[in-house]
């Protein structure tokens, strides 16, 4: 606990905030590969600490500079009137790196248990703000991080290097896939270019699972999103990208009110051939990286047998889907 104080205070200091205000350091639930820490000062202001692993510490090949992405999405967020932490102080390049952000209010999705009445009023707000994230535009593909590399000039580009990547780790750490995987890949490129349609890189949060999405309930008033969080897994890309953690093993189609809000801020959502396809792209590949994380992570029993029953076969039919549309 003494470690966990004295960074906290450390990071205070170097965001010009004071040390010796810190009232309380909470570790957080959630995250996966980052420490996530709630720090409380006196005054009750709230933030929340990012700190990455030691480098020995096993994980994938894009999981390197993750808080340099997310800061990327928070700069985004606020330039787009979203909902979501504000940077306060970030490092990532030195030997203490870390990021330092406001605090949401709210709890995530998955805890709030919200009625039939304010899930449809939920998602419809959640559909306009996600529409203006995608409006907000980058100066290349891919990750903002640079762990696999500069951004690309185009996003056929810039995913095939993100799913080579993915297939790589599932190779190193020796993962059982659905096909083995260079079949994995050669259905990939045989798809690949479909995502010669994307000609602008929007911001992409790729990790909107209802974890990541905070529900407020203020005194007053009804419930709102209060915070689109954790967006360390951002990518400059299709805005379709998002459609999938946003459905995760499901199908966005059948989310009316997502869509309709979505509609309403400007968010163009078609599901033509192509569009299938790349959105086929991107289950494959977000599914990819949850069987493949299981290894590094050294995920439980319970959670291994969730990922092999659940996920799995929907890496599967995304497969499937691709080699039917190709």
């Amino acid at each position: 606990m003494g470690d966990s104080w004295e960074r906290a205070r450390r990071v205070l200091s170097r965001a010009g905030l004071p040390p010796d205000a810190l009232a309380r350091v909470r570790p957080l639930g959630g995250g996966t590969y980052n420490t996530v820490e709630e720090l409380v000062l006196d005054d009750g202001s709230r933030y929340v600490l990012k700190i990455p692993p030691a480098s020995a510490v096993p994980g994938l090949r894009h999981e390197r500079r993750l808080v340099v992405s997310e800061a990327e999405f928070c700069a985004g967020a606020a330039a787009a009137g979203v909902p979501a932490p504000r940077v306060v102080s970030v490092d990532g390049d030195t030997g203490a790196p870390h990021l330092l952000m406001t605090a949401c209010p709210g709890v995530p999705w998955t805890e709030a248990a919200p009625s039939d009445g304010e899930r449809t009023a939920l998602r419809t707000e959640l559909g306009r703000q996600v529409a203006r994230l995608h409006g907000v535009t980058g100066p290349g593909f891919g990750h903002p991080s640079g762990a696999l590399g500069p951004l690309a000039p185009d996003w056929r580009t810039a995913f095939t290097a993100m799913t080579d990547a993915v297939l790589a780790d599932a190779r190193h750490y020796g993962v059982r896939l659905p096909r083995p995987a260079g079949e994995v890949a050669a259905a990939i490129r045989t798809a690949a270019p479909a995502l010669e349609e994307v000609t602008e890189p929007a911001l992409v949060h790729f990790d909107l699972w209802p974890g990541n999405i905070l529900v407020d309930r203020p005194a007053a008033g009804r419930a709102r999103i209060g915070g689109l969080v954790d967006g360390e897994r951002m990518v400059w890309g299709d805005p379709l990208a998002d459609f999938v953690s946003l459905a995760l093993l499901g199908d966005i189609r059948q989310d009316e009110a997502f869509l309709a809000g979505y509609g309403e801020a400007g968010g163009r959502a078609e599901f033509g051939t192509g569009a299938r396809l790349r959105l086929a792209l991107y289950r494959a590949h977000l599914y990819l990286i949850m069987v493949t994380e299981t290894v590094p992570r050294a995920v439980g029993e319970e959670h291994g047998r969730w990922v092999r029953d659940a996920v799995v076969p929907e890496l599967g039919a995304a497969l499937e889907e691709i080699d039917a549309l190709c």
